[in-house]
C-alpha cells in the first residue's frame, strides 16, 4: 500500500476514495481499522472512522489505531480526511487529531485544506467559501451537531490546538509547488506545524498535491488527494490496471438524516415524484413509529422510496430543545441503522443514504468489511459495493444535484 488515509466519516471516505480510484490508484475503503491485512494490489486504503462528533480523545485515540494499522501495511504517505465544510466544534475534533498524527509522524508544514472547488467549497485569505458565501452565511451555521460560526479557518483551528497555525496564501499557491514548499518550509520554522492553504479551483489543489511528494502527512477534503497520485505514478509505482465494475439489480430504497440545505431540496424534489415517509423527532421519541414498521412501508412501495427526518432548521432546533441535542442525535441514527437492516434483509439491494452521522450508522450497522469503489453518481460520491449483491451510495449532506436520489438509484443499477 502506497497512501494510507484516515477519514473522520464515512461519506467523505467514500468521497475521497472516489478521487482517488478517478485518479488511477486501486483504492478499497475500509469500515474502521481492520483486522487483517490489506491484499497486496491496494495502492491506496481508506480507513473510515466515524470520529468527526465523538470526543475529541476519543476521536484521537481511533485515529491513532488507524494510523497504526496503515503504518503495518508499508504506507509511503498519510492523509487525514476530513469534511470540505471543516465540520467540527471549538474543542476538534480536526485540530487535535491532525496534531496527534504529525506528532506521531514526527511531521512538519502539515497542510491543512478542506477545499472542494467542484462542490464550491473554496478557501481565501484562510477563509472558507461555500458557492459565493462564507462558510458561516451558508447553512452550516445551522448544522445541528457541528455549527460553523467563524469562516476564518486560523482562528477556529487556533482553538481546537496547542500550537499556532500557519498560512500558504493564494498568491504563493498560484506560484506553483516550488513557492508552496518554499512557503512551508519557512512556516514550519516559525514553528508553525499546521498551514491552511488557500485554493480556489483544482490546479490550486494539485499544486499543493504536487508541493507534497515527500511530506508524511497530509490533510484536507478530498480535493487535496487530486495532485498525490501523479507523484507515486511519477516514481512509477502504480500499477495502472482498472478494476472491473458492475451494476447491480434489484429493489432499491432511500434513507436520509441530513438536514442540509441540499439535502431538503433533493427530498422535497423526490418526495413530489416517489413515495415518501417522514419521520418526525416527535414520533420518533414517542415511540409511534419504528424501524421494523417503516422498513416494511418502503418494501410494499413500487418504485424508489425515501425515509426521511431531514427538517428545516427552526424545527430541529425545537426538537432538540425538547428531547436534547445529544439523545435525539443518538436515537435517530439507531433507527436509521435498524431500518438498514430490516431492508436489506427484506431485499434491498441498492441503498442510498443521505448525511454523514445516518451514512455512518447505516454501514455499521451493516458491517461490511471493506467497500470497492465503483463510479461517480455526483461529485464527491461514488457508488460503493458492500457485499456481491448490495451496492451502496453515501451522501455528505451537502453534496449532489437536485435530483439526486433518482440519479443514484440509476446508476447503481447500470453500472455505469
Amino acid at each position: 500500500m502506497l497512501l494510507g488515509c484516515i477519514g473522520d466519516d464515512f461519506t467523505g471516505s467514500s468521497d475521497l476514495a472516489n478521487t482517488l480510484a478517478k485518479a488511477g490508484m486501486r483504492t478499497v475503503q475500509y469500515v474502521g481499522v481492520p483486522k487483517a491485512s490489506a491484499s497486496p494490489d491496494v495502492e491506496a486504503g481508506v480507513i473510515a472512522l466515524k470520529s468527526r462528533s465523538v470526543p475529541p480523545a476519543e476521536a484521537v485515540a481511533q485515529s491513532l489505531k488507524a494510523l497504526e494499522w496503515l503504518q503495518a501495511q508499508g504506507c509511503r504517505q498519510f492523509l487525514f480526511k476530513y469534511c470540505s465544510t471543516f465540520d467540527s466544534t471549538p474543542e476538534g475534533n480536526i485540530g487535535p487529531v491532525a496534531e496527534a498524527l504529525a506528532e506521531a509522524l514526527e511531521a512538519s508544514g502539515v497542510l491543512v485544506c478542506p477545499a472542494f472547488p467542484q462542490a464550491g467549497r473554496t478557501i481565501y485569505q484562510g477563509h472558507l467559501f461555500v458557492q459565493d458565501r462564507l462558510l458561516n452565511e451558508s447553512g452550516m451555521e445551522n448544522h445541528p451537531l457541528t455549527p460553523m460560526s467563524d469562516p476564518d479557518l486560523r482562528r477556529w483551528l487556533g482553538l481546537q490546538t496547542k500550537g499556532p497555525v500557519g498560512h500558504i496564501p493564494f498568491q504563493t499557491v498560484q506560484a506553483g509547488p516550488e513557492a508552496i514548499r518554499k512557503r512551508m518550509r519557512a512556516e514550519s520554522a516559525e514553528g508553525r506545524r499546521l498551514l491552511v492553504a488557500d485554493a480556489v479551483n483544482d490546479a490550486d489543489l494539485v499544486a499543493l498535491g504536487r508541493a507534497a511528494y515527500d511530506l508524511p502527512l497530509v490533510t484536507g477534503g478530498s480535493g487535496i488527494a487530486l495532485g498525490l497520485p501523479e507523484n507515486f505514478r511519477l516514481k512509477g509505482l502504480l500499477s495502472g490496471e482498472d478494476s472491473d465494475w458492475a451494476g447491480q439489480p434489484g429493489r432499491a430504497a432511500a434513507l436520509s438524516g441530513s438536514c442540509s440545505n441540499a439535502t431538503r431540496v433533493q427530498v422535497n424534489r423526490h418526495r413530489r415524484e416517489a413515495p415518501a415517509f417522514e419521520v418526525t423527532a416527535e414520533a420518533l421519541m414517542s415511540g409511534a413509529v419504528s424501524a421494523a414498521k417503516v422498513a416494511d412501508w418502503a418494501l410494499a412501495q413500487e418504485g424508489l422510496p425515501l425515509i426521511y427526518s431531514s427538517a428545516e432548521p427552526e424545527t430541529v432546533n425545537k426538537a432538540q430543545a425538547r428531547f436534547g441535542k445529544q439523545e435525539i442525535a443518538t436515537s435517530f441514527e439507531q433507527f436509521f441503522a435498524d431500518t438498514a437492516r430490516h431492508l436489506v434483509a427484506g431485499g434491498i439491494r441498492r441503498l442510498i443514504t443521505a448525511g454523514g452521522e445516518t451514512s455512518g450508522a447505516v454501514v455499521e450497522a451493516l458491517a461490511p468489511k471493506e467497500l470497492a469503489v465503483g463510479p461517480e453518481i455526483d461529485p464527491g460520491v461514488p457508488v460503493l459495493r458492500a457485499s456481491p449483491d448490495l451496492v451502496l451510495a453515501l451522501k455528505s449532506g451537502n453534496f449532489g444535484a437536485e435530483d439526486f436520489f433518482a440519479k443514484a438509484a440509476r446508476l447503481m443499477e447500470r453500472g455505469a
